[in-house]
């Protein structure tokens, strides 16, 4: 049953708690069509005849998959959106009861599989109770032990042996005359249907399919199998986690049934009980009244919340508290309705008397703070202020968000409970990156940095929506900590998802983003707070400045860092001159602008001259000498790429830190190896980085990614790869031999103890990806000095008032040397610390109101013709037709998952058949059309 349904040419680990099934806005029907139309009814190669045992079984298994994939898709229904209010994932109980109202029995056939899945569960208990369960985490292997006979103990198998007799496998098959050739198409309708699956363009929805299909081989499989043999040596481990996954599938599926059903029905009571003049919710009690103890303490409780979360000041707490206490009556009235809702309660205040509105403040139309810097550091912040009602004004120099941010591909770092498989700690993460930082080290910002990993991962899967399902050990990591997308590259897709969540806010007036702005000057007021700045905005068409000064109570730095900046004066050649003429990964941006305001208002310096040189950036043989350079993170070297110099040896660790692997690269030049420190007019060495056909396919994306850009060279077999390093083929062969043995004895003469991707015992026959490397200036440790608050302090180490900086652009963090895949942790967590300690001034929610109401009164779409967009067909304008509507993707294309192409090829085009093949009508939600055909 299952020897058709087998892995691709390349095994990777997928963590189903982090890839649940849900609606993707992948439209299916297509592939359920065909499942049902050209397997399901031809089992004896007749389609029109009335369908045998045989047929009905597999028909019911096949509808008990359909089903419960269906409930999935309703009971995860709508994605989190800022928009609607949606913090977390929401069922959809109408589109539950649309599919199935009708069709009761879809859910007799749900409880048909899953009965089959028990029985099979029934017989395979004893050869379970005792299988033996090796992952290489003798703790995790012990926990999944008991959970497993926790299982084949419980009652439900015990006790429930009537259920079981509804299905007999024993009654298939039974006519002899047709049994053998039954069972062959049986089998082989099976193995259609799962490499029909294999069309699915949606990877989660095809991750969760196999999966089923799998789980349901494993359970015929077992349950056609004579007894006593189902044991060791006729299950694999796969078909074992498959068949327990699915029953887990259907175990969900049965109690979501539930679930929606009784939300579906209370939904409809609570409105016919509406409809009928009233709700006993809005009935008051005694106890309840407003000049009551009860309604006192929610007024009391939420004003003292208000205050916990800085979003009122003392001064607003102390008088807010004396007007409950005297029972203002438009206090009590808004705590007994809006007491729990601490949003709508803060909102609503200034709507009351005057001395309510003191008590709350009055909005002076500024903004709560001013973020200087859309990489990940600024965007984090600013999105966590917006989410807390707050206003920003968001500023960034350049014409387009992300900075290095968006170039980012290794991933980034978290030490979270699914780890465990792996043995990591937060205890070995702070000793990895204390042992990176080095004598510079400080215990207190590591300790932010690292014990704030997990829910910063965590805000990027849940409130950005990010795939961060992949992890991967990096060199100077311990164990598998970092987490990168299953496609994609890790900056791109975190930079495109929050950068899409803060723009979501500019329909309201709490964000004012100002691009093409560069921040000259802090202002501050006669105490020395920092409360705004003087901008200047350059008109990208014509050139024209316009400065302008914008006044908040904060201001959030979020600039970066000065690695390429070679300009006489500037902080590499002051701090590092020996590294003015070594190349660089950090855009032309990277200039210290925000380390320069810090400073101009009295900021301190920290670890200004810990400049981190990366040991492997992308040379680019059409253009050797550019200064600028695409960073080879150390995903490339973690999933086997080895280090080969111009001699055709090794000579390192591949998995050291950035330092280590720097300075040995850096040794192959005399003068550094006896000095330990560059000279500027020296060559920058480069060398070969050089991954085996499977290296390769574990970084795929990354793979196909630099060969586009003639950053890597697939070569057929040793030969070709001596040819291109210009080496004799022994020498490279000597080389690659000796790694073999190295791995196969479990180290190497440099303390290698982790060894993937090794090429294969055929050098002939290997494929290798080779492509040029040196090493690279790529980020700056140093920066202006802050706490763990991310409050910027003077150089006496005083907080300075308004004055706030993360990521890049602050320093003391990473001390001598920076963990790779701290980066983008370090921007998440500082930025989201600064973005959620801002004070919030409350403002007047009739806006918000009207700005809803406004939202609904849509302006009058224009009816249009294909031949208005047919005129519109180009990359640079470009429009498509889809489901009747008209939609400009001229911008969007840039930031199009799947890349531009799959949208420019369909400019001026209708592209409903093009995109109803792989998504749903709904997810066009986020998107306004421009006309109706």
């Amino acid at each position: 049953m299952c020897s058709q349904i087998h892995a691709g040419d390349g095994l990777s680990i997928v963590n189903l708690q982090l890839n649940p099934e849900r609606n993707t806005g992948y439209n299916g029907t297509h592939i359920w069509n065909a499942i049902y139309e050209e397997n399901c009814l031809a089992l004896d190669g007749s389609a029109s005849a009335p369908m045998c045992y045989e047929e009905r079984v597999l028909y019911r298994l096949l509808s008990g998959l359909h089903t419960s994939t269906t409930l999935s898709i309703a009971k995860n229904y709508y994605p989190p959106s800022k928009r609607k209010g949606r913090v977390n994932w929401e069922p959809n109980a109408q589109y539950f009861i649309d599919k199935f109202a009708d069709h009761p029995e879809h859910l007799r056939n749900l409880h048909f599989s899953y009965v089959v899945l028990l029985r099979a569960l029934k017989k395979a208990s004893p050869f379970l109770y005792n299988y033996e369960i090796k992952t290489g985490d003798i703790l995790d292997d012990e926990m999944a032990t008991i959970l497993l006979r926790r299982l084949l103990d419980s009652t439900i198998l015990r006790s429930c042996h009537d259920v079981f007799t509804a299905f007999d496998e024993n009654l298939m098959f039974k006519e002899q005359s047709t049994a053998i050739s039954l069972q062959e198409n049986f089998k082989g309708v099976f193995h259609n249907v799962s490499s029909i699956l294999d069309c699915v363009q949606c990877q989660q929805c095809k991750l969760h399919g196999k999966m089923a299909m799998l789980g349901y081989g494993t359970a015929l499989k077992i349950l056609f199998l004579p007894e006593g043999i189902v044991g060791k040596g006729s299950l694999s481990r796969n078909e074992i986690v498959a068949f327990l996954n699915t029953i887990a599938k259907m175990s969900e599926s049965v109690r979501e049934v539930r679930e929606l059903t009784h939300l579906y029905w209370s939904t409809h009571e609570r409105l016919e009980k509406s409809d009928e003049g009233g709700s006993i919710d809005s009935i008051p009690s005694s106890s309840a009244a407003i000049d009551g103890v009860d309604v006192l303490d929610a007024a009391v409780g939420a004003v003292s919340s208000l205050a916990n979360q800085g979003l009122i000041d003392e001064s607003a707490e102390a008088k807010l508290i004396q007007q409950a206490f005297q029972r203002n009556p438009e206090l009590m009235v808004l705590s007994k309705h809006y007491g729990n809702d601490l949003r709508k309660f803060l909102n609503f205040l200034p709507n009351l008397d005057s001395q309510i509105a003191a008590a709350a403040g009055v909005d002076s139309g500024d903004p709560d703070a001013i973020v200087v810097g859309t990489g990940l550091a600024g965007l984090a912040a600013t999105l966590n202020i917006l989410d807390r009602g707050g206003r920003v004004t968001l500023i960034e120099k350049e014409h387009r968000m992300g900075g290095n941010s968006n170039k980012a591909s290794s991933g980034i770092n978290a030490c979270c409970p699914q780890n465990a498989t792996y043995g990591d700690d937060l205890e070995t993460f702070m000793k990895d990156t204390t042992r990176s930082a080095g004598q510079s080290a400080r215990p207190h910002l590591i300790e932010t940095l690292v014990g704030n990993s997990e829910s910063a991962v965590q805000w990027l899967k849940d409130r950005v929506g990010v795939d961060l399902s992949m992890l991967a050990q990096l060199g100077g990591h311990g164990h598998k900590r970092t987490h990168r997308p299953s496609s994609g590259m890790v900056g791109a897709e975190v930079i495109y998802n929050i950068q899409r969540a803060v723009k979501s806010y500019e329909k309201t007036e709490n964000l004012k983003i100002l691009m093409d702005t560069r921040v000259v000057q802090l202002v501050r007021d006669e105490d020395g707070s920092v409360i705004g700045v003087e901008a200047v905005t350059t008109n990208p068409k014509d050139g024209d400045n316009t400065t302008q000064t914008l006044t908040a109570p904060n201001v959030v730095l979020a600039t970066g860092g000065f690695a390429s900046d070679r300009s006489p004066g500037s902080y590499l050649e002051h701090y590092r001159p020996e590294l003015m003429n070594m190349p660089a990964t950090a855009g032309e941006f990277s200039t210290g602008d925000g380390i320069t305001l810090g400073t101009s208002v009295g900021a301190g310096l920290v670890d200004m001259d810990k400049v981190q040189v990366h040991p492997t950036g992308w040379v680019d043989p059409k253009d050797p000498s550019n200064p600028g350079k695409v960073l080879s993170g150390e995903l490339m070297r973690g999933v086997g790429g080895i280090l080969i110099n111009q001699s055709g040896k090794r000579f390192c660790n591949e998995l050291g830190t950035r330092a280590y692997v720097t300075d040995k690269m850096l040794s192959h030049d005399s003068d550094y190896e006896q000095s330990k420190k560059w000279n500027v007019t020296s060559e920058v060495p480069t060398f070969s980085l050089v991954l085996s056909s499977s290296a390769a396919e574990s970084a795929k994306k990354h793979v196909d990614h630099y060969i586009n850009k003639g950053l890597l060279v697939k070569l057929e077999g040793l030969h070709a790869l001596a040819k291109w390093m210009d080496l004799p083929v022994y020498t490279v062969r000597d080389t690659l031999r000796e790694y073999q043995h190295d791995s196969t004895n479990g180290s190497d003469a440099w303390g290698k103890t982790s060894f993937s991707g090794v090429p294969q015992a055929d050098l002939a026959t290997e494929v290798f990806y080779a492509g040029t490397v040196t090493p690279v200036l790529h980020y700056c440790m140093g920066g202006l000095t802050i706490d763990k608050e991310g409050s910027v302090l003077d150089e006496d180490k005083n907080i300075i008032p308004g004055l706030h900086a993360a990521g890049e652009v602050s320093g003391g963090v990473h001390g001598d040397n920076r963990l790779g895949g701290n980066s983008l942790l370090e921007c998440t967590v500082f930025g989201t610390i600064v973005g959620k300690k801002i004070p919030i001034k409350p403002r007047q929610a009739i806006q918000q109101m009207n700005q809803n109401r406004n939202e609904k009164e849509q302006i009058q779409i224009p009816k249009m013709t294909m031949v208005d967009v047919e005129q519109h067909n180009s990359e640079g304008d470009c429009w498509i037709a889809i489901h009747d509507k008209v939609y400009d993707l001229t911008e969007f294309a840039e930031e199009h998952p799947a890349g531009p192409e799959s949208i420019i090829e369909l400019a001026g085009q209708d592209g409903t058949e093009d995109f109803a093949a792989v998504h749903s009508e709904g997810i066009l939600q986020d998107f306004d059309p421009v006309g109706i055909l």
